[in-house]
């Protein structure tokens, strides 16, 4: 085909450019992320917020025996604060904590390529996030074989591992939480019966530090730096009201202690500031670790737990869900019981579906709070070698972890997506504008015009990409930044990402080719591609036009329109960017296969069951394609056709996704079908769920990691069963399947449009529902195929029923 070069910008960056880039550096160095620095004392909650036990217990998971020392990230439960996490042993003689910090990683800029015009990818270039330190509890005489009726919990709805047994005429029970208003991790233990508790707590890092007391309080801690300049630190106290608590070299011992408070905190001196190389110069980390551990603990042990609670459940009580009712023989199992017997005997189990989806807010709640996003693995690690580096993999691992946020009721959590995107656009305008049309990239403008920005498959927290460039993949951050919008209706919040908006329809100005295709008619025209690109992650490595890229970019200029219209900005170059919208080239069905093409070729020039559903983008997350009279009957037929053809059984996040488009298409049988299969309990083989609910994902024969997006999909599948939104358009219950049909509720789920929903069904039928308008005006309602309008100023509320 004969391609041209179209109209755009030279190498000077524009004014434009300029403004945007000065725009974006000025809202990051007002983004108050991450959170660890100093703070006033937080709000002290008046009464308790405690849940009933009744109430509690609804949203519990539960266990029959510790978390195993070696295989913590498939048994330690997580707790975090959103910067901090920690994964939980629970076992009665020796409490394990592995303790993670967001920011905690290596590397830099990476910004020096590779002969092939790519990136290096290494932890010592790239860098890798890491673990922070180890934390044990050891406790004298409390051996597990000694011990009767063990039983930890994880409570979703309140943010806390329990554990309790009895031991010699005595219950003890210690509950772990990690507060975000006191930015700590606390361990309090008590007992019923006349024990006490004695033994050592101990305080590790895991890169070779020297653990030292402090002057102040029975308080040890440790400080270093990597050879990248970060410096980092952490701390534990521990307070009693009876016994002996005091420092032992480099431990802290206790004895005859009814109860034990221990507090731990911890973080590096990492700042949102790429003028600033990424650091905050007047940060002591160890010293404020040690500041904040003992303000923690100078507070009794039931005021920190209401103060997290409080705050937990201001997040976590947003959203409600119910699928029906399970047997009693399902809820007399304990949680790793219930999924062998949900895969074993292939009975649905409506509470621990639901249960799965509370779990998925739960992480987001403790994994997304002011500071940097989820990577891979979020703020849970068992060591310093995550795979893939624990990274932001931004060709859909990423994007997926925050396709759950605003469905499920959890928009705040969205944040730390977004503020991390805008503290990386300087960098990441200053590295494609300097490094990207290098003649060795095989992706590079053929224009050899630059101008705005895009990242790597892969990128870090110091503006530094990894592995291969992905041109598109600043697209699709902006679809995702852009569709929180559509969700909360917030103008503050487009004024602040419209400089990557901006960033990414400029790049994309100067990238796009025109060439000349014949249609179904015979007839020629001309049409606007994209340059040389990769369908992640198969197919050819330089293939033009490709499906993924062109949905993206018809998404994004899109969306550029409606953001510049909404602030009332720039209509020139509106005009300009929706002519080229006009004339960008979007997929065909292929006559050979019968499927929408991947490469803007006839041929499959990849793998048929790959675990990318690339070139579907425009079905799910996008909605171009639908299941109504606005898409050609041929482009529905060929999507579903390639979504048939990629099969029903891949890695958890691939899953899930396929659940996505499939409950896009109303087929509530194959969506239902792959979250089951998500379900399936990992025991060291296949891909599946881990004893602690993680999804695990097999590499290679007999070794699987931990890769949450899995975690996060799959809840947001199950939310898209029950509702599907747009802007202007709600449907209820589009792909309900038969397990959750007989009666069911979801309250608190986000409609795109600016409003929230509460539906009710029997009988597979909605029953009642209510939207509240959180910043929309109007939308269309479908329910069993009868339509209604509504119209609602912002705060207002309206219930529709027997639809």
């Amino acid at each position: 085909m004969d391609i041209q070069h179209t109209e755009a910008s030279d190498d000077r960056p524009s004014r434009r450019g300029f403004l945007s880039l000065a725009a974006a550096t000025g809202a990051a160095a007002a983004l108050g992320l991450p959170a660890f620095t100093a703070s006033a004392a937080p709000l002290r909650p008046t009464a308790s917020p405690l849940l009933s036990a009744a109430d509690a217990a609804r949203n519990q998971l539960w266990w029959r025996t510790p978390g195993s020392a070696d295989s913590m990230i498939q048994q330690g439960l997580p707790v975090g604060n959103g910067r901090l996490g920690a994964l939980a042993g629970n076992d009665p003689a020796g409490e394990l904590l592995m303790i993670s910090d967001a920011t905690l990683w290596t590397g830099g800029a990476n910004d020096t390529l590779q002969d092939d015009g790519q990136f290096p990818y290494g932890r010592a270039d790239f860098g890798s996030l890491t673990l922070l330190a180890r934390l044990t509890v050891e406790m004298d005489g409390h051996d597990l074989g000694a011990a009767d009726g063990y039983r930890r919990t994880l409570d979703l709805a309140q943010g806390l591992v329990t554990a309790s047994y009895r031991l010699a005429g005595t219950t003890y029970q210690r509950q772990i939480f990690a507060s975000h208003p006191d930015d700590a991790i606390v361990l309090h233990f008590s007992q019923q019966g006349g024990g006490t508790h004695t033994g050592t707590i101990r305080l590790a890092g895991t890169h070779g530090e020297t653990t030292t007391a402090s002057g102040a309080g029975p308080c040890v801690s440790f400080g270093a730096s990597f050879a990248n300049g970060l410096k980092y630190g952490a701390a534990v106290t521990a307070r009693s009201s009876t016994g002996k608590v005091a420092v032992d070299g480099a431990s802290i011992s206790f004895s005859g202690c009814e109860d034990l408070t221990v507090v731990v905190s911890g973080g590096t001196d990492y700042a949102p500031d790429a003028a600033a190389g990424f650091r905050d110069p007047a940060l002591d980390p160890e010293r404020l670790a040690r500041t904040k551990a003992l303000a923690a603990a100078a507070h009794s042990a039931d005021t920190l737990l209401h103060t997290h609670v409080a705050d937990f459940r201001a997040l976590s009580g947003r959203l409600d869900i119910d699928l029906g009712t399970s047997s009693p023989a399902q809820r007399a199992l304990d949680t790793w019981e219930r999924l062998q017997a949900r895969y074993r005997d292939d009975v649905p189990d409506p509470e621990l579906e639901a249960a799965y989806l509370r779990f998925g807010r739960y992480l987001m709640i403790s994994g997304s709070r002011g500071s940097l996003p989820m990577g891979l693995q979020g703020p849970w690690l068992d060591g310093n070698d995550p795979d893939w580096m624990g990274d932001y993999h931004t060709d859909i691992n990423i994007q997926m972890n925050y396709w759950m946020a605003d469905r499920a009721g959890l928009s705040d959590c969205f944040d730390a997506f977004a503020d991390y995107c805008l503290a990386q656009l300087p960098s990441w305008t200053d590295i494609t504008r300097r490094l990207f049309n290098t003649s060795t990239n095989r992706y590079r403008n053929s224009s050899g015009r630059i101008a705005g920005w895009t990242v790597a498959i892969s990128t870090n927290p110091y503006g530094g990409g990894g592995w291969w460039w992905h041109p598109a993949g600043n697209a699709w951050l902006c679809q995702s930044l852009f569709e929180h919008y559509e969700y909360t209706q917030d103008r503050a919040y487009l004024e602040k990402i419209l400089p990557l908006l901006e960033g990414a329809v400029e790049f994309w100005e100067a990238r796009l080719l025109t060439t000349t295709v014949t249609d179904a008619s015979g007839a020629e025209r001309e049409v606007l591609i994209a340059d040389s690109d990769w369908s992640p992650e198969q197919g050819p490595l330089d293939a033009k036009g490709i499906t993924y890229a062109q949905e993206l970019v018809w998404n994004l200029f899109g969306n550029y329109h409606t953001a510049t219209e909404v602030l009332g900005r720039d209509s020139a170059h509106r005009a300009a960017v929706d002519a080229l919208r006009e004339r960008l080239y979007l997929p065909v069905v292929s006559p050979k296969t019968g499927w929408l093409e991947e490469w803007m070729s006839p041929d499959n020039l990849g793998e048929t069951t790959h675990r990318h559903l690339s070139p579907l983008i425009g079905l799910f997350p996008g909605d171009r394609i639908r299941p109504d009279d606005s898409t050609p009957k041929d482009i529905l037929d060929g999507a579903t056709a390639l979504l048939t053809a990629r099969g029903m059984n891949s890695y958890g996040w691939s899953n899930a996704w396929r659940s996505l488009c499939w409950a896009r298409l109303k087929d509530a049988d194959r969506a239902y079908q792959l979250v089951v299969t998500n379900l399936k309990p990992w025991a060291g083989d296949g891909n599946g769920t881990a004893l602690n609910l993680f999804d695990i994902y097999q590499v290679e024969p007999g070794r699987g990691i931990f890769q949450i997006d899995a975690n996060f999909g799959t809840p947001a599948a199950i939310v898209e069963m029950l509702l599907y939104s747009r802007p202007g358009h709600v449907e209820l219950l589009p792909a309900l399947p038969d397990a959750w049909a007989a009666s069911g509720s979801v309250s608190g789920v986000g409609v795109r449009g600016g409003f929230v929903a509460d539906v009710r069904w029997r009988g597979g039928r909605v029953t009642e529902a209510t939207f509240r308008s959180v910043g929309g005006r109007s939308t269309t309602v479908v329910a069993g195929g009868r339509t209604r309008h509504i119209s609602l100023m912002p705060g207002e509320s309206t219930t529709l029923r027997n639809l």
